[in-house]
């Protein structure tokens, strides 16, 4: 009848293929799809909400030619079961291949022909494809690129950006990328500071002549002029930084300890060295911490032709650890307060206000200090933070500073932690002649320090006369160096490794380096503690107390290079 939709299985049974089978590949395309798609999207780790699922509609269009010509169009939807938005995507899926579909049946409007026979010219393109589709179609184009583009539009929050904030984090991204391609690559070495270029144009460029200290007439009958350009018997200077490996060390052992029979060689052959060192009382009370360096002066030192002379600004006689060493060693160990107005006598700094400067750090006035006993007494000063590992003997014939570190600081490349001087000397004389032409240190600085010994070696140079020796960062200073040649942190637990080997055992690589350096700085951090079983512990302290009688040696292990720089002590308290 016309006009009346009949059943679709009314129709003849030519008709029913034709119309059946169009449906039935589209239902099966569909199904695929979706099951390749699922796949990959198990694959990527996504997941399909169940809000998408619900707004997805797959539609199929059967058509009907009725007996009388007409054509019936129908719109077929499945129906999915329904799901809630907080379900699980997994189960969202399963559902979305359940047979159990519905299908409802609209009837649209009759068309006169068949969309095989679209009257629209043929250039015109036809309606937008379906939105699943052109989803899908999308998310396979995507699908299909190389797998770091895919990596990087994840990381990226998806492709283009949108907003400031995604464009920060593609940025940072494509920084840190950077990095790690460097950090694998390459070594970096960074280390920024700043300097005002007029102060590097006053102070460090402009080489001022010296004052006349080395003039015959100026020079003190103390000191020996001769002995500056007179022959060594061992080398200090290497003429490299000597930055790779255990090269430093290395260089250190080619140092060794002098004969007795060579004694009179020295510049000090019927006299005793003094060493120096100072401590402010008002800063810390003398402790456990400061006892160590007076006693790896007495364990490592030739007690025979030296003496330590602790200055103070204070009266440490009565300190009970101090008292204990004045018994012991009264000809060795002597206490004395900072006068610098007698110390300063004959100097440019006599009756300048500089003698009085102090910071809280005590850089300063100890900068100021070993540089006035020194000149009036000659001999080596040995910083309190220090702890000494070899006689330094064979090293006294010359006058010297050390280096600050392995990378030769280009406006600080020198260091006074540990340095040696006669008295007198002409060197310490132009030092003092810089310090009172040139302005006050600041508080906390080492203006009087690396600074003053720089600007003193380049006038030096300039008037053709021989500089001080500059000993490498690591005969006193091993710590200022690369990450994997240094010496380890001495206030941190043990590791396995050092220097990239199993090194920390007695008798191992560290135990042979300290056998071969002169000295350990720990640069003050007075607030730490050394670990109990670390290797200072093992290795410096207990050798210490073994070799002044303090504890017994039994338990020790020492190997034939450890026994050697430490001197055994037969005296008791």
């Amino acid at each position: 009848m016309p006009g009346r939709a009949e059943p679709r299985f009314a129709s003849s049974k030519t008709n029913l293929k034709s119309i059946t089978l169009p449906f039935t590949s589209s239902l099966a395309l569909a199904v695929f799809t979706r099951s390749v798609l699922c796949f990959l999207i198990l694959l990527q780790g996504r997941h399909i909400s169940s809000e998408d699922l619900d707004s997805e509609e797959t539609s199929t269009t059967v058509v009907d030619v009725l007996d009388d010509g007409d054509v019936e169009k129908t719109k077929t939807s499945p129906t999915l079961t329904s799901s809630s938005k907080n379900s699980n995507p997994l189960s969202d899926i399963l559902n979305w291949f359940s047979p159990t579909m519905t299908r409802t049946r609209t009837t649209s409007t009759s068309i006169s022909k068949l969309p095989l026979y679209d009257s629209r010219p043929p250039r015109l393109r036809n309606g937008s494809p379906p939105k699943v589709r052109r989803k899908r179609s999308l998310f396979l184009a995507q699908m299909k690129r190389n797998t770091f583009s895919h990596w990087w539009l994840r990381l990226s929050g998806g492709g283009r950006p949108r907003s400031l904030y995604q464009l920060f984090r593609i940025l940072f991204l494509v920084f840190l990328f950077i990095l790690v391609f460097i950090w694998v690559l390459w070594e970096p070495h960074i280390e920024i500071t700043f300097y005002r270029r007029s102060w590097i144009a006053r102070e460090v460029l402009a080489v001022e002549p010296l004052s006349g200290c080395f003039d015959p007439s100026r020079v003190s009958p103390r000191y020996n002029l001769s002995q500056i350009h007179a022959p060594k018997r061992v080398e200090v200077h290497s003429g490299m930084p000597m930055r790779f490996g255990l090269d430093c060390y290395d260089f250190a052992s080619t140092i060794q300890p002098l004969p007795r029979d060579l004694r009179h060689s020295l510049p000090y052959p019927d006299e005793k060295v003094n060493f120096h060192t100072y401590w402010r009382a008002d800063l810390v009370p003398f402790g456990e911490r400061q006892e160590w360096m007076v006693k790896s002066f007495f364990a490592t030192q030739d007690l025979s032709h030296s003496r330590l002379i602790l200055w103070s600004n204070g009266d440490l006689r009565s300190n009970e650890m101090v008292r204990r060493w004045t018994r012991k060693y009264p000809d060795n160990f002597q206490l004395r307060i900072v006068d610098v107005e007698s110390l300063a006598k004959g100097t440019a700094l006599e009756g300048s206000d500089l003698l009085y400067a102090m910071d809280s750090k005590a850089w300063v006035d100890g900068d100021l200090v070993r540089l006035l006993v020194t000149w009036a007494y000659g001999g080596v000063w040995v910083d309190m933070d220090s702890l000494l590992t070899r006689d330094l003997s064979p090293l006294l014939e010359h006058e010297f500073v050390t280096q600050w570190d392995c990378y030769d600081k280009i406006y600080q490349p020198m260091n006074g932690a540990v340095m040696h001087f006669f008295q007198h000397s002409p060197y310490l004389c132009e030092a003092f002649e810089v310090m009172s032409r040139s302005p006050p240190p600041k508080q906390g600085t080492t203006e009087w320090g690396s600074l003053l010994y720089f600007k003193l070696f380049r006038r030096l140079l300039a008037a053709s006369i021989p500089p001080f020796k500059i000993l490498p960062y690591c005969f006193t200073d091993g710590r200022s160096c690369r990450l994997d040649n240094r010496l380890p942190d001495p206030f941190a637990r043990d590791t396995e490794y050092w220097a990239g080997m199993r090194g920390m055992h007695e008798g191992g690589p560290l135990d042979q380096v300290l056998g071969k350096v002169f000295s350990v700085h720990l640069h003050n951090q007075w607030h730490k503690s050394f670990p109990r079983g670390g290797w200072v512990e093992r290795l410096l302290l207990k050798r210490y107390d073994r070799a002044l009688g303090i504890i017994d040696a039994s338990p020790l292990r020492l190997h034939k290079g450890a026994e050697k720089r430490f001197v055994v002590s037969k005296d008791d308290d």
